[in-house]
């Protein structure tokens, strides 16, 4: 909200103009603005704008919600901050959405406890924004997930278990500073070998466990205050809240070579107590950490062992024994040389391999000669299978953001998925005859993005000679030197690491031409991609409120583009509305899945997103499908639109942001567009 001078204060008439535009004359029996009017008329300027702003927000969920907030913010804004009272009326809204008019009532009208709980960052507000902090450090994702209530920060090493929320004013600095420190232990040697040991010796080894945990604590807070400084002061802050009894151990722990056997050698001295009940750290939980430690391992090494076999392949090696893989992961990059060859790890590759360092502080040797060519085959634990939707539980839960809230409305949209049943068998035989020429013509276009030969010279075999190598070798032979063996040149085809993800819009507006249009696009697509062999996948949307958002699988990224696919491409029409912003993320986290460089999701719609009744349309819809996009962006998916929609301009810019969507003014231009758009984008 703009600032104002105190002394601007409103007047009653303008009071009561704005109340009218809130209320709409909408009050309840027994209601009147008096009450509110003389709330008011006292308060500063900036006062009576926050109480008439989330008042409006309020009454778009219920008028009475709208009343009350308008009625007990002035006692509200006496007893905290602004933005501790905008969490104040996003709790009671939320209570709303989950349990009704009496729950929000009840959270509205208990202002003390609405002082604590205003101050305090929830996790799940900052969950994704965490998770990404975190993938930066360790190079994987690691999971976040609240700690049962009491429990201090832990992890089993797949997941990071924190507070559900933190009461600071510096809490999303204490946040990461409790990840990092939990990645720290998996870092550098919480759970290395022999820990386990040293706890059994122990009476006592949960007490043991617990201490240790603290321990760590202060020698992982030293290291990362060198390493990541700007975490120092929130690292700080925590070591103030360490029990007394570990201030004799940290200078000892600080030094710069201090390992966890400094720790354990300092545990015995605090055996005698126990460690406090509110200590930020539980205690280290070894036997399930290890547990899940060896089958993150055992996972990586296939991942791993697959990125390998996939580049002997491509390289056309035999694979096996007599294939000699150095390997030499650098931080950020991963390369492998193979028969003298450098080339370079996949990101998934990458990452499996910068985690097995991590984890064993070297890549384990059988990772890096794959028995023979095979293709490697994922397992079910991998999310593998003909489609991870198909397989998944019947529906999902997604939250959904409310701009007016600035804030989600958690677990609000509930999305069902199924196959779409097949069609006409004969349908897209009749699009390929009717546009036979035009799927030719792209045909050719897609067939150039396969990637041009690039020459790899200083090879120790190959079909050419390296002249450039050659001649070196000459003059440093005759200058008496030794010279490189190496003078060869092979050409190796670059080869595209890209995933697409296909929305269709099937909403009732796209009945008619756009449906047709739609569909003979998705053919021409279909024709054009399995040419140039990306992976790709294709879903529709539709659904009828927030209680019923539907997907509907006509091809996903494991099917082959066979007659099922066909005639379920066939089977598209146009059912109910055009509530995007469930669908989208759904979508995204199947994208994710992909083992591909680079993620595209493109969106074929006839409009704005929408729903049945007044609250989806217009601006509201517009902002959770943005919201949804952003999070696919930061996620590492790139969004595209391609809409028929002549108004589109309006809003796709603010949506997809700029360069990043097509409007196109006549329908009957879409398939043949579509895929002229796709080649541009993956060009």
């Amino acid at each position: 909200m703009p600032s104002f001078d105190a002394a601007s204060r409103l007047t009653f008439d303008e009071l009561k103009a704005r109340l009218d535009d809130i209320f709409y004359l909408d009050i309840s029996t027994g209601r009147s603005y008096e009450r509110l009017l003389d709330a008011l008329v006292l308060l500063a300027r900036p006062k009576q704008e926050f109480a008439l702003h989330w008042g409006k927000v309020a009454a778009r969920t219920d008028v009475e919600i709208g009343y009350l907030v308008i009625q007990l913010a002035p006692e509200a804004l006496r007893a905290m901050a602004p933005m501790q009272a905008e969490r104040w009326v996003i709790a009671a809204l939320d209570a709303y959405d989950g349990q009704g008019m009496r729950a929000a009532v009840a959270s509205l009208r208990d202002i003390a406890a609405g002082t604590r709980a205003g101050a305090a960052l929830r996790l799940d507000g900052i969950e994704a924004r965490l998770a990404h902090f975190v993938k930066g450090l360790s190079g994987r994702p690691l999971q976040i997930a609240a700690a049962a209530g009491g429990e201090g920060a832990w992890t089993d090493t797949a997941t990071l278990h924190l507070p559900a929320q933190i009461e600071a004013a510096d809490a999303i600095d204490r946040y990461k500073a409790l990840a990092a420190l939990l990645w720290a232990q998996m870092r550098h040697g919480s759970f290395g070998a022999g820990v386990d040991a040293a706890l059994a010796a122990y009476g006592e080894p949960a007490r043991a466990a617990a201490w240790l945990a603290l321990l760590e604590a202060v020698r992982l807070a030293a290291r990362l205050a060198r390493d990541l400084p700007g975490l120092a002061a929130a690292l700080a802050e925590l070591l103030a809240a360490m029990p007394p009894q570990l201030d004799a151990a940290r200078a000892a722990l600080a030094r710069p070579q201090a390992s966890v056997a400094d720790s354990l050698a300092w545990l015995p001295r605090l055996m005698d107590g126990a460690p406090p009940a509110d200590a930020p750290f539980g205690p280290l939980r070894l036997q399930l950490a290890l547990q899940v430690r060896a089958e993150r391992i055992a996972q990586d090494k296939l991942v791993l062992r697959r990125a390998v076999a996939g580049l002997i392949a491509a390289l056309g090696k035999p694979g096996g024994a007599e294939t000699a893989v150095a390997v030499a992961i650098a931080p950020g990059t991963g390369e492998l040389r193979i028969d003298g060859e450098v080339v370079a790890l996949p990101p998934e590759g990458r990452a499996a391999a910068q985690s097995l360092i991590d984890d064993l502080g070297e890549i384990p040797p059988e990772c890096m000669t794959p028995a023979g060519p095979s293709a490697w085959t994922p397992t079910a634990r991998e999310g593998a299978g003909p489609t991870a939707a198909a397989t998944a539980p019947a529906d999902a839960v997604y939250d959904e953001w409310d701009y007016r809230r600035r804030a989600y409305r958690r677990r609000w949209c509930h999305l069902y998925w199924r196959d779409l049943p097949p069609g006409d068998a004969a349908y897209v035989a009749d699009v390929r005859r009717r546009y036979a020429v035009p799927i030719r013509q792209i045909r050719r276009r897609f067939e150039a993005l396969r990637g041009e030969d690039r020459v790899l010279k200083r090879q120790p075999d190959g079909t050419e000679i390296d002249l450039d190598a050659l001649v070196a070798a000459i003059a440093d032979r005759r200058g008496g030197a030794d010279h490189d063996e190496r003078l060869f040149a092979r050409r190796s085809r670059d080869e595209r690491s890209l995933a697409a993800m296909f929305v269709v819009d099937m909403s009732g507006s796209t009945k008619g031409w756009v449906n047709d249009a739609e569909r003979e696009a998705l053919v021409m697509l279909c024709e054009a991609l399995e040419m140039l062999g990306d992976r790709y996948a294709i879903w529709g949307f539709s659904g009828w409120t927030r209680t019923r958002c539907e997907l509907y699988r006509i091809k996903d990224f494991a099917d082959c583009y066979d007659e099922g696919v066909e005639r379920r491409i066939a089977a598209i029409e146009a059912k109910d509305y055009t509530r995007m912003g469930p669908p989208l993320r759904h979508l995204t986290q199947l994208l994710l899945r992909e083992p591909a460089k680079h993620r595209l999701l493109v969106t074929l719609s006839d409009g704005r997103p929408d729903d049945f009744g007044d609250e989806y349309r217009g601006q509201y819809g517009v902002e959770d499908t943005r919201q949804a996009l952003i999070e696919a962006r930061r996620a590492g998916v790139r969004s595209y639109c391609v809409t028929i929609d002549r108004h589109g301009a309006d809003y796709l810019k603010h949506m997809y942001g700029p360069a990043s969507y097509t409007v196109l003014a006549d329908v009957s231009k879409l398939p043949l567009r579509i895929a002229d758009i796709y080649r541009k984008l993956t060009s």
